[in-house]
């Protein structure tokens, strides 16, 4: 089965390392690319692609600011991601507790020596 386009697909969007930085760095405020582009050491052209890429799949939100254009998280759009990604809690939970549990097993042997 060929993979969605990068453009059509939140899930691919966001599969990209630099798309993930900007949306928590858009997380907390809008903010215009050229914040974006100085916050994460990136040129400005390279920002407004993958912005283009989060506003097209609909994770990012534009609005105009006098002559700055604004781009801000869509939360909303984010949270089919997140949804998805909960399923996964219950196992990273167990896999900790079990990881906790060797190792006071070890500390206790090794307090017992």
């Amino acid at each position: 089965m060929a993979r969605a386009a990068t453009t059509s697909d939140a899930f691919n969007a966001v599969a990209e390392p630099r798309r993930r930085e900007i949306l928590n760095y858009l997380a907390l405020q809008a903010r215009p690319v050229g914040d974006i582009a100085l916050r994460l050491g990136l040129q400005q052209p390279s920002v407004s692609k993958h912005l283009r890429v989060l506003r097209d799949v609909g994770l990012v939100q534009v609005r105009r600011d006098g002559r700055q254009m604004l781009y801000r998280t869509n939360a909303q759009a984010i949270q089919p991601l997140h949804e998805w990604t909960k399923t996964f809690e219950r196992f990273w939970q167990h896999q900790l507790s079990r990881v906790k549990e060797r190792a006071e097993a070890r500390s206790k042997s090794v307090d017992r020596v």
